[in-house]
């Protein structure tokens, strides 16, 4: 039996292996792209720096790989806040945060195994908290997060005594320079914590911390203590310690009790005296106002026509309604005034209103060229010098208003105008007091003026009514 061999051309042969050639380039593709993954580690604790030392700040990568061609970047909060760069195989200082300028140095000995580590010298409060340590290849990049705690012991406490508090003596300790916030406290000579009378912890300007804090020894009490501050951070701490001897402490003089307990009634005694003086000179100026008493009436003309006025004019009132009157233009409207029948342009006038037990008034002078018409503002800028009682509160009419204490609500009112002294006072006839006194300069003649107001309903039915001043000044006589 005689066969034929088979033959095979090329072109066959290079299409059978093209599958195969295909799947070895994937899978040396495949095989570089898992090489180039790589992980970053870090401390897996804190790392601790003292002030004004040093620190060394490490990271890793796994594998190992070579990072010198990689980006090598340290950063703060963000990804721009830079502690420190590398790239293209050098340091790159034009982006670092000032702060760190000059204080850092990348250690790059193991770098070809993929370990680098940042020292940071002169190490400050700002340089405490988180780092992020970030490495960049061309193909991936990974970080890893690390904390630095800073901390430094402050200055050994300074004691100091500042004095006698409470029967005891006032010893106050102070210390400075602390990070992070210390503990403060006063043990006794067994070790056991003692109450503190005040106790600070403040920020220095420069990020450290001072701690004060007192403590008042009394003679019965421990009389050797000790000031202790301690970092817990560092779980170290300063100590200073004081003896106060017995003399130091104050002792209680028979005679000297005595001597407080008699300057203490003769400073009483003077204040009676300075009180009842100032009431004595109150009531005598009071008196001397009334010297100058005057008759005054009610102008009718400028009354606004819910008012009411007795025959007399003696009296006003708000009524339950509006008048029908004469709209001239002295009169006031829409405001419940009306003013005195005299005018003054020089000297001195005084007289008395009764206003009772009323819970809204006003009471005063204007310039009697005061507009008559719109709103009222009681001010002598506008032309009033006036007194005020609303919702039981008196004021005078400044701007803003001037509260007015009384110690004895006033059921009769004086007023006492001295026109070339530029002042107009205010007295309560009920306890002779004086209320208040403007002071000012005064042109062009001045009128009484009064509004008898309205209470929470809309009407006051009870008067305001002008007081004779008797002739010997000895009372008030109103009818």
């Amino acid at each position: 039996m005689t066969g034929k061999v088979p033959s095979f051309s090329p072109g066959c042969i290079v299409s059978s292996a093209l599958p195969g050639y295909v799947a070895l380039c994937l899978a040396l593709q495949v095989h570089r792209l898992v090489s180039a993954q790589f992980t970053v580690t870090g401390p897996n604790h804190p790392i601790a720096a003292s002030l004004d030392g040093e620190a060394v700040l490490s990271c890793h990568l796994s594998p190992r790989i070579s990072a010198e061609k990689m980006e090598v970047r340290w950063f703060r909060s963000q990804f721009s806040a830079i502690v420190h760069l590398y790239h293209y195989g050098q340091d790159q200082y034009g982006q670092q945060m000032p702060e760190y300028r000059g204080r850092t140095e990348l250690l790059k000995d193991d770098i070809t195994n993929g370990r680098v580590s940042l020292r940071i010298h002169d190490i400050r409060p700002s340089d405490d908290g988180q780092y992020t340590c970030f490495f960049k290849s061309n193909m991936s990049y990974e970080e890893a997060l690390l904390e630095l705690q800073v901390a430094g012991l402050g200055s050994a406490p300074a004691i100091s005594v500042e004095g006698h508090q409470d029967g005891g003596i006032r010893v106050v300790c102070r210390s400075a320079g602390w990070y992070p916030q210390p503990e403060a406290q006063w043990r006794d000579p067994q070790g056991q914590v003692l109450p503190s009378a005040s106790e600070k912890i403040s920020p220095e300007a420069n990020g450290l911390f001072q701690a004060e804090i007192a403590i008042v020894i009394t003679e019965e009490s421990n009389q050797k203590v000790s000031c202790c501050v301690r970092n817990p951070r560092l779980n170290q701490e300063r100590e200073s310690e004081i003896s106060i001897a017995e003399l130091f402490f104050p002792r209680v003089n028979p005679w000297m009790v005595a001597l407080s307990v008699i300057l203490a009634l003769l400073a009483v005694l003077i204040l009676l005296a300075c009180y009842y003086c100032y009431k004595l000179q109150a009531e005598l100026r009071w008196r001397r106002a009334q010297l100058y008493a005057v008759d005054v009436t009610l102008d009718p003309d400028t009354a606004n026509p819910r008012l009411v006025l007795s025959e007399d004019r003696k009296r006003v009132r708000l009524g339950d309604k509006c008048q029908d009157l004469p709209n001239n233009p002295e009169r006031f409207d829409p405001c419940p005034c009306v003013l005195g029948t005299e005018g003054f342009a020089g000297g001195k006038r005084y007289w008395e209103v009764e206003v009772g037990d009323k819970t809204r008034w006003d009471l005063g002078v204007c310039r009697e060229s005061v507009s008559r018409k719109g709103p009222v503002t009681l001010t002598p800028e506008d032309g009033y010098w006036a007194m005020v009682l609303w919702d039981g509160r008196y004021k005078a009419g400044t701007s803003p208003p001037t509260a007015i204490p009384v110690r004895v609500r006033p059921s009769q009112v004086g007023i006492f105008l001295d026109y070339e002294a530029g002042e107009v006072s205010f007295y309560n006839v009920t306890d002779r007091c004086h209320l208040y006194t403007f002071t000012g300069t005064f042109s062009g003649k001045l009128r009484p003026y009064f509004n008898p107001g309205t209470n929470i309903w809309g009407t006051n039915a009870a008067p305001l009514i002008i007081c004779p001043v008797p002739a010997q000044a000895r009372g008030n006589l109103c009818p």
